[in-house]
């Protein structure tokens, strides 16, 4: 629950927040924006009207006060645009003569876009806010002179701001409106789009679990082919492997306890039987002992064997590297075997070179590979049948060859032998770790190992190692 919680905020932070944010900005602009485009539009209908005053006043010979009331007076009556703009006639005493409306202005002095346009070179002069009533105006004021430079008055238009006010409010109330509906479309997206991740997550934990419990049977149903159908993929595979090793480690388990029981009978045995035994004749006494020391060894192989699985699952399987003749480990390891094939009725043949190039390589744990391989060679060759090994030396190569005619190895189990725990045949004797120690000692020893088989046909094994340039 933390994690989807972790989510939900994070998304709360990042990308509503955001939205949020961009929106709120967004509308800001856009309503300076609208009340900017109609405010210009009021000013440039203002602006229209007043530059049509001096077409008017210049038309006649503005020498006298009279002449300009008179002119003022003609102008008051003929304006057409009395209902959205009210005119005011001053005069250049600062009073009001005439207007458009009824009401006349009184404080003509405080009037700011009177004074500017008093005070500016270019006899004009603009006001936006409250009038002394209270209305939200607009005025713009332009002076009137004679051609001698003497101020006769000024002319005043002013207009409600009210309407155009309420305009933009509206214009901004739906932008608002449209982000409030925009907010709320991006929540519930991105919740829908929450729950398609966190929904999934919360499942991928939940079998996460379980398989951390052992149970590697169970599967995450997969909706969609994207990331987080890949990750169901990734953790169904998962479990597909661990189940699998937890199988081959079972079998690993009952296999070695098999391989350490038989032995230990062997020597639990015949111990008791001389132990207890009165009267043995010194032949059994010497079998039962050949027996007991045999087994033995044995066992103590297969100690060895686990402790060097042990070491390579750790990384720390030592090698210790020399110059080495490897026909004469190879040969020890054959000769080791010729008693065993003779008595199993198999035929165990080495094609011998007369000289080899020489390689690096720790003796003991080449030695250790070719007992391994030409073991399993024998094992699963039945009576009757043969094992041959050869060696060559080719392309800078020392390559070493050992061939069966025994039962093969199904094409499926080929790519896997060398895994850990992983047995081919499990009828046969064996860890099954046997040959994942072979790989990694070929590996560690820059050489190469090849696996060619045929069921029912035989296996022949390629191990080659680069000689000393």
């Amino acid at each position: 629950m933390s994690t989807v919680k972790g989510i939900t905020k994070r998304w709360i932070v990042n990308s509503l927040l955001f939205t949020v944010s961009i929106l709120a900005i967004s509308i800001v602009v856009f309503a300076i924006s609208i009340k900017k485009y109609f405010y210009n539009n009021v000013y440039q209908m203002l602006y229209i009207e007043s530059s049509n005053l001096y077409d008017t006043f210049t038309s006649n010979t503005l020498e006298s006060t009279i002449t300009f009331e008179a002119t003022a007076l003609d102008y008051i009556q003929m304006f057409s645009e009395k209902d959205s703009v009210k005119v005011t006639i001053l005069d250049c005493n600062n009073k009001a003569l005439y207007s458009t409306s009824k009401d006349m202005p009184e404080n003509i002095l405080e009037m700011k876009d009177y004074n500017q346009a008093l005070n500016s070179t270019d006899n004009f002069g603009l006001f936006v806010g409250k009038s002394s009533s209270g209305d939200k105006i607009m005025a713009e004021t332009r002076s009137v002179y004679t051609k001698s430079g003497k101020y006769l008055g000024a002319v005043r238009y002013t207009t409600s701001l009210d309407e155009t006010d309420k305009t933009i409010g509206l214009g901004i109330s739906i932008l608002v409106m449209f982000g409030v509906v925009m907010i709320v479309f991006v929540t519930l997206l991105g919740v829908y789009f929450l729950k398609s991740i966190i929904n999934p997550v919360i499942k991928i934990s939940q079998t996460a679990k379980d398989i951390a419990r052992g149970d590697f049977n169970i599967k995450i149903k997969k909706n969609h082919d994207d990331e987080i159908g890949r990750l169901c993929d990734s953790i169904n595979y998962m479990a597909e492997e661990l189940n699998l090793s937890e199988k081959l480690k079972n079998e690993f388990i009952s296999s070695i306890s098999h391989e350490l029981r038989t032995p230990l009978t062997a020597i639990k045995g015949w111990a008791e039987t001389i132990q207890t035994a009165d009267s043995l004749d010194q032949e059994t006494i010497n079998r039962g002992l050949q027996i007991i020391a045999h087994e033995t060894e044995r066992l103590s192989g297969i100690v060895e064997e686990l402790l060097d699985f042990s070491r390579l699952q750790k990384g720390k399987l030592p090698v210790i590297v020399d110059k080495i003749d490897v026909l004469a480990e190879l040969g020890e390891a054959v000769y080791m075997f010729k008693e065993r094939a003779e008595s199993e009725g198999k035929v165990l043949t080495y094609d011998e070179p007369k000289t080899i190039s020489p390689i690096l390589g720790d003796k003991n744990r080449l030695k250790q590979v070719f007992i391994n391989v030409i073991d399993n060679a024998l094992k699963y060759t039945e009576k009757g049948g043969g094992v041959s090994v050869s060696v060559k030396e080719k392309d800078s190569n020392v390559i070493i060859n050992i061939t069966d005619n025994g039962c093969g190895i199904p094409k499926k189990h080929i790519s896997k032998v060398t895994e850990k725990f992983y047995k081919a045949n499990s009828t046969k004797r064996g860890s099954g770790i046997g040959l994942a120690i072979v790989d990694e000692i070929v590996k560690s020893h820059k050489g190469a190992l090849q696996i060619i088989s045929e069921e029912n046909f035989g296996t022949t094994v390629n191990i080659s190692f680069p000689v000393i340039k």
